[in-house]
């Protein structure tokens, strides 16, 4: 298996680095971490059979050029399949390889997020925009061969797919997004209720590293207990899983970006939004949440992309929140009726 290109392996070797004389113990954690770290890569590698890992450069005009870790795998039409916070592609691994069997699969990590790169930001989050980050994806499809596609993303993912179907509209021939209403109209009408349950997208948004030296403290708590409280039950994930989450969202550059995402919802984001409003999204659109999860019980989900998009169909499925790891039974039985 190659050597992963990421920053762990920088970690690890730093840790062990000393100016005085090197000594058999300190190869032997060196050599132990490594092991310990390459098992952990390489679990990953079997949630995903017959999937590759490849690393894409991505010219990026606000910070020079950016890599996205991309797993693919199957054959077929080009499905793209964008992932939420604070998780990372493998929150699809449920799912791809059935997947697969129909598609040609795409499942890279958002900028910021897993092993993708984590740019320097910069005053007015751009360099997070859900535009910025549309656009790598449109990119890396183009690098791939492939002009049109099919795409499906859940949370953050999801609203970067918003904003793709906006700006390129012609490179997307059907989509779908999971649990999720658009991020304009939870700011416009926001509650009290649906505020404590969705504090993160406030808490994340404060500035001068605030809440990145919070979650820094102990990233592996702050995660784990996302996982447990957005869903119906935190059984749904594997212990592979969330290790593969963990190692990543360890990265403190990670956690300062996926702030990064949240401050540019809540600023440049928005500024597009206001701009596109008489824009609908033009392809068809599914849309599936959890029947257990707070979009259910605070939105009209249905109704309200029906007003943002030309052709619209979509249900609750029988899970919380992680819609394709708590009923990914039902998730790959959707995706196939719709994509297919």
């Amino acid at each position: 298996m190659p050597r992963p290109t990421s920053s762990p392996w920088r970690i690890i070797a730093a840790s062990t680095q000393s100016p005085l004389k090197t000594s058999r113990a300190d190869v032997n954690i060196f050599v132990l971490l490594n092991l310990v770290l390459l098992n952990l890569v390489g679990s990953e590698q079997i949630m995903f059979p017959n999937f590759t890992t490849q690393t894409y450069a991505i010219a990026d005009s606000t910070s020079g050029s950016i890599h996205l870790h991309v797993r693919i795998g199957g054959s077929g039409p080009p499905l793209l399949l964008l992932h939420g916070y604070p998780q990372t592609h493998v929150m699809w691994h449920k799912v791809a390889p059935a997947l697969a069997q129909h598609f040609t699969v795409i499942c890279p990590d958002l900028r910021g997020y897993g092993d993708s790169s984590a740019p320097p930001t910069d005053a007015l989050h751009l360099t997070y925009a859900k535009r910025t980050v549309a656009n790598d994806l449109v990119m890396l499809m183009t690098q791939l061969g492939f002009d049109t596609f099919r795409a499906a993303g859940h949370d953050r993912g999801g609203r970067v797919l918003h904003r793709l179907l906006l700006d390129h509209p012609q490179r997307v021939s059907r989509a779908a997004v999971l649990d999720i209403v658009p991020t304009r109209h939870i700011f416009k009408t926001i509650d009290q209720q649906m505020a404590t349950i969705y504090e993160h997208w406030f808490f994340l948004i404060q500035p001068d590293g605030f809440p990145e030296r919070l979650i820094g403290h102990d990233p592996d708590y702050y995660l784990t207990t996302k996982l447990k409280r957005w869903s119906a039950s935190a059984d749904a994930f594997t212990d592979e899983a969330i290790a593969a989450y963990c190692r990543c969202f360890r990265r403190p550059e990670v956690i300062h970006a996926t702030c990064e995402d949240y401050r540019a919802a809540a600023t440049i984001d928005l500024a597009h939004d206001e701009a596109d409003l008489t824009a609908k999204i033009e392809c068809p659109l599914l849309v599936l949440w959890g029947a257990q999860g707070a979009m259910e019980k605070h939105y009209d989900v249905l109704q309200i992309w029906q007003g943002l998009a030309q052709q619209v169909q979509g249900q609750a499925l029988p899970c919380g929140h992680f819609v394709p790891e708590e009923a990914p039974t039902e998730t790959v039985r959707s995706l196939l009726n719709f994509f297919t």
